[in-house]
């Protein structure tokens, strides 16, 4: 007979599982109990002959108690502040700004006039790339040939962050004044005065603000926005940290016919998100959610990895992002880093057992045994992967052994939005919001790639389960989702 089938290897898992990971409490019942018994079988007299047989004078108990509070003090003092996602928005950008793929290749096809090979490489990836026909691109992209001023590309922020600005302040109630922490990062659009000042003077916020404005860190800078929010509220009490995150496209929009420079015109589109960050108490209750970690990898010191996502000139001068062959290959490297020191903060001791077991079996057996891939869904139930194209999807889904399920809503946003950078992970979030499956107690994993080479990752928990929302980028077309997408989409 069949050994698997058998013996029921799922259930004889799920035992190990559950022993494993209650060890300590199946060790700790049996004796509690025992000591219970005893305590019952004692008469009455006993106990109390046992009571008085303790001194205590008043000097132990004052020592004790000084101690016991001294201890609790240090251990209150010193623990992290929880850091709260009270809510967030996404831009919802409108219905003129969208490229269909008939729009898309015609503008090609007249931009690129003289190299068609260029056109039909656009075309293939276009048909491969897992976006559909509701993908916007800003106005001054529109145009043939495309004008990406100084001053368009500024209305463009302008419209996308005070757009998802204006939303957060509606959805939360809270005030420009209110706003103690600023944090903007967008990674190839950087003027002077920056990002943030813009956002400082429309809100007219406070003169003692902490603004900062990070730029050129990639599609994982939303993360990094994160992970400096989150060390900022934990020496400013009582703080409200407001962080944005997009990708203005206008000004990088490559005019040129360098392939792996064309490839971005094919996969970004606009995008951007406000998310409000707080340490404080009284928003406990209300917040969406509570930050649990934040790992951050970073593998620039290899030459490889530094510049397979490159921003310089072509041959004719025109400035575009050149993607590398190896990047696949490199953010597999980076997501190998970033999951190998995440792995023992959030994986179940069963799963960490069997890893190290794995490990040493390898080393000191058989190099040739297949490593074992620690089952991270037994860490978390929901996954927000960065929607940087399909291939990245595919990958993850692959080498995590993800259902369709846990990669629906990254594969959707592709699908909507396209790849809108650091925002992406935000979109992700409101979907599966939008379809009802945030409970109080999920944990949610984000992760993100960004040139240098990074892979960043933010783990999260659920405050309270979570009503579908009424608004939102879902709100006119969350009930056609999930939508089949094809492998490949004739042009």
């Amino acid at each position: 007979p069949d050994f698997s089938s058998s013996v029921k290897l799922k259930y004889v898992k799920l035992g190990y599982q559950y022993v494993v990971d209650h060890f300590l409490t199946l060790l700790l019942v049996p004796v509690m109990v025992g000591i219970l018994i005893e305590v019952v079988r004692l008469g009455p007299d006993e106990i109390v002959n046992l009571w008085n047989s303790l001194h205590f004078d008043l000097i132990q108990i004052l020592c004790s108690s000084f101690f016991i509070i001294f201890i609790a003090t240090v251990y209150f003092m010193s623990k992290p502040r929880c850091i709260y996602l009270v809510d967030y928005a996404c831009y919802k950008p409108p219905v003129t700004c969208r490229v269909p793929f008939a729009t898309f290749m015609e503008h090609s096809r007249l931009i690129l006039s003289n190299n068609p090979k260029s056109v039909e490489f656009q075309m293939r990836i276009l048909e491969r790339s897992g976006l559909g026909e509701e993908t916007c691109l800003p106005p001054a992209i529109h145009y043939i040939p495309p004008k990406p001023t100084m001053e368009v590309a500024r209305g463009e922020a302008e419209v996308v962050i005070f757009s998802a600005m204006d939303s957060l302040f509606k959805k939360t109630g809270l005030k420009p004044k209110d706003i103690d922490i600023l944090i903007v990062n967008c990674s190839l659009f950087s003027p002077t005065p920056s990002l943030s000042a813009m956002v400082i003077n429309k809100y007219k916020l406070r003169s003692n603000i902490k603004s900062f404005n990070l730029s050129g860190m990639g599609c994982s800078a939303g993360i990094i926005s994160i992970d400096l929010a989150r060390d900022l509220l934990q020496v400013h009490p009582n703080s409200n940290a407001v962080v944005v995150s997009t990708e203005i496209i206008t000004p990088n929009y490559y005019q040129g016919n360098e392939r792996a420079m064309l490839l971005p015109n094919c996969l970004f589109r606009m995008g951007g998100a406000a998310i409000l960050l707080s340490n404080r108490g009284s928003e406990r209750r209300r917040a969406k959610y509570r930050l649990v970690h934040v790992v951050r990898t970073h593998k620039g010191a290899d030459d490889k990895a530094y510049r397979c996502v490159f921003e310089e000139e072509d041959k004719e001068g025109k400035v575009g992002i050149s993607l590398s062959k190896d990047l696949m290959a490199i953010a597999g490297e980076a997501l190998k880093s970033n999951i190998t020191t995440i792995g023992p903060l959030v994986l179940p001791g069963s799963e960490q057992l069997l890893f190290l077991l794995t490990l040493i079996g390898r080393k000191v057996f058989n190099p040739k045994w297949k490593p074992y891939i620690p089952d991270f869904k037994l860490a978390f139930e929901h996954f927000c992967i960065h929607a940087g194209g399909r291939a990245v999807i595919d990958e993850l889904q692959k080498n995590l052994q993800l259902s369709a399920e846990h990669v629906e809503a990254s594969r959707m946003t592709l699908h909507r939005f396209g790849n809108t950078s650091s925002s992406s992970l935000w979109y992700e979030m409101s979907y599966l919001e939008a379809k009802g499956r945030m409970k109080k107690g999920d944990r949610i994993w984000q992760i993100a790639f960004g040139s240098g080479f990074k892979c960043n990752s933010a783990v999260w928990k659920c405050n309270r389960t979570i009503k579908k929302p009424t608004d939102g980028p879902w709100e006119d077309c969350i009930h056609r989702y999930p939508v089949h997408i094809p492998e490949v989409v004739k042009l």
